[in-house]
């Protein structure tokens, strides 16, 4: 599976479309917010995008991640360094499915194949932003809060029954006179519009 060769043509050019969406400066974040996470057990990764997927290709720094957000019910009970290409892909899968059941919906997420071969980076950046912002109001958060933008939050308003019909009454300003504005002089479909200076 990673043995897979380079792209050509179109091929090449997606790729390349996907690989500039990577963002480097998000990346410098969210490796400062694992690194604090997570503890000093963690390295830090050479910079780049390179240097971020193998950081994260054998799922281990993605567990302790989900690990250390959980508090004692940690999810994932056994973490272990492994160079075979199933068990890294099963420890990226295990991390996923702790993330859903921490809250993260599926459009959110990317798929093992994105990180464990490096096709969409961008994809995984995104899931830990997303995981990141979930995280804010946990207990167990640790680093810096103003690292991730807060998600809006709900702002119901509750409108007694008179209020509701008081604004049955009010006519909105696309629905009649509006202080003497009229379509006149407008020119047909399809036709070009008349713009003239006056000196």
């Amino acid at each position: 599976m990673s043995n897979r060769g380079q792209n050509f043509g179109r091929s090449r050019e997606v790729q390349n479309k996907i690989d500039e969406e990577y963002d480097q400066e998000l990346e410098e974040r969210l490796v400062e917010w694992i690194i604090c996470q997570c503890g000093s057990g963690v390295e830090r990764p050479e910079p780049g995008m390179v240097g971020f997927r193998k950081w994260l290709k054998d799922g281990c720094v993605l567990c302790e991640l989900i690990n250390s957000l959980s508090g004692a019910n940690k999810p994932i009970r056994v973490i272990k360094s492994s160079t075979t290409p199933f068990k890294q892909m099963e420890q990226i899968s295990l991390f996923l499915q702790a993330v859903e059941s921490y809250g993260v919906t599926k459009t959110d997420m990317f798929q093992t194949v994105d990180l464990y071969e490096g096709t969409d980076m961008a994809t995984v950046q995104r899931t830990l932003l997303t995981l990141g912002r979930k995280s804010l109001n946990n207990v167990n958060y640790k680093g810096d809060p103003n690292v991730f933008l807060v998600t809006a939050q709900e702002n119901r308003r509750d409108f007694s029954e008179e209020q509701l019909s008081q604004g049955k009454h009010v006519i909105g300003l696309q629905m009649g006179p509006n202080k003497g504005a009229s379509q006149a002089g407008m020119t047909g479909y399809g036709q070009s519009r008349q713009i003239m200076n006056n000196p």
